[in-house]
């Protein structure tokens, strides 16, 4: 005897109306979801911890005998890290303070030469005027032939000669004048360049202790003891982890709806979804990455392909959340902004400076130097 185990006709009648209903309200379901929820946010995955690359090189030249700092370790700001090699740096101010001293010197001696000048044109006036003279008692005696004719022509040729002297002394004396005029030997403009290099070798000494323009962690050290190395050589990067952000890189068809100010969670493959930072949009990049790219895409062409670009968008962090749990440059994240604010820019303002773009450690105190030239000019002006 056999079962039939058939479903009647009303039986699936009831099965298939049940999940045609299931189905509706999954689909209402989810309409509800994706408009409450879905359609307020965009997020991507395609979202990296970026960061300050400060590189630190050297402002003048010479030879590497210290380094006092190593990848990973923290520095702090105005920490002596490399030194040079001071010898050259000592000899060429010594070399600069004499230059300094004879140009002080030099000058004494024009301003002095002016006197000089003038006492030649009293000189050469006293001897024009008894040449005059001369002739003028001359000339009467020329009339009964009492002196010769070779005499009067030998007197008119020395008060020509007179004459002739006095302007080169005037014209000798003017220009001694210009070249002095308007100032005086300490602010002479020769010494003032001398002064300049002084200052700048001064400099040089100093700068031979290379200082971290910021706090943070030593990363990517090129530099060795003993290498000589040049002006503005690249010797190791600094990195502050305090101050970082996330570049999430959104579809053009995503960026309609962002705005500066607005909120955003951020997951780290660092953490997982253990920890979740918080930060708000700061800005949005002003071209995608191919229009900034060494070959830009040329897409005039017959075999264009559209491609879906992507614009970076900035998210500031929580400096807080960072101290409580450290990113580095260049971690993947996973990136939500919230869009159901519309109140903000679509382009950023100017914002102030960050603390890590910002840097007094590398002021040197000119006062200083400005006191020894002083004091150079004055020790070689003194009687």
């Amino acid at each position: 005897m056999t079962t039939d185990t058939t479903p009647s006709p009303q039986k699936r009648t009831r099965i298939l109306l049940a999940m045609t209903a299931l189905f509706i309200l999954a689909g209402i379901a989810y309409f509800v979801y994706y408009t409450l929820a879905l359609s307020k946010r965009v997020e991507t995955d395609n979202a990296y911890v970026g960061g300050n690359l400060v590189t630190v090189s050297s402002q003048v030249a010479g030879t590497v005998v210290a380094i006092r700092a190593d990848e990973t370790q923290r520095v702090q700001a105005g920490a002596d890290i490399i030194r040079l090699d001071p010898v050259d740096a000592e000899v060429a101010l010594n070399q600069a303070e004499a230059r300094l001293g004879s140009a002080v010197r030099q000058q004494r001696e024009r301003y002095s030469n002016v006197e000089q000048f003038d006492a030649a044109i009293v000189q050469r006036e006293v001897a024009l005027k008894a040449a005059q003279d001369d002739l003028a008692r001359r000339l009467p005696l020329a009339v009964d032939h009492t002196v010769s004719g070779e005499e009067i022509a030998h007197a008119k040729q020395a008060v020509d000669n007179a004459r002739a002297a006095l302007d080169i002394a005037v014209r000798q004396a003017a220009a001694a004048r210009a070249g002095v005029a308007g100032v005086s030997a300490a602010q002479h403009p020769l010494v003032q360049a001398a002064k300049a290099d002084y200052m700048q070798a001064w400099l040089a000494t100093r700068r031979n202790s290379i200082v971290a323009p910021v706090s943070g962690y030593v990363a990517k050290r090129s530099v060795q003891v003993g290498a000589r190395i040049a002006q503005g050589t690249p010797l190791l990067t600094i990195v502050p982890l305090e101050q970082l952000w996330v570049d999430a890189n959104f579809k053009e068809s995503e960026l309609r709806d962002i705005r500066v100010g607005q909120k955003a969670t951020i997951e780290a493959d660092m953490y997982g979804g253990k920890v979740t930072f918080h930060g708000k949009v700061m800005g949005l990049s002003a071209g995608t990455g191919s229009a900034f790219s060494l070959l830009p895409a040329q897409n005039a062409s017959g075999n264009w392909i559209k491609v879906v670009q992507r614009l970076p968008v900035r998210i500031g962090l929580d400096p807080k959340e960072l101290a409580a749990h450290p990113l580095r440059v260049g971690l993947s994240t996973e990136v939500r902004i919230d869009i159901s604010e519309q109140e903000g820019a679509a382009l950023g303002a100017l914002p102030a400076p960050a603390a890590a773009d910002v840097t007094s450690v590398l002021e040197q105190p000119l006062q200083q130097a400005r006191a020894a030239t002083d004091a150079i000019v004055a020790r070689n002006l003194s009687n």
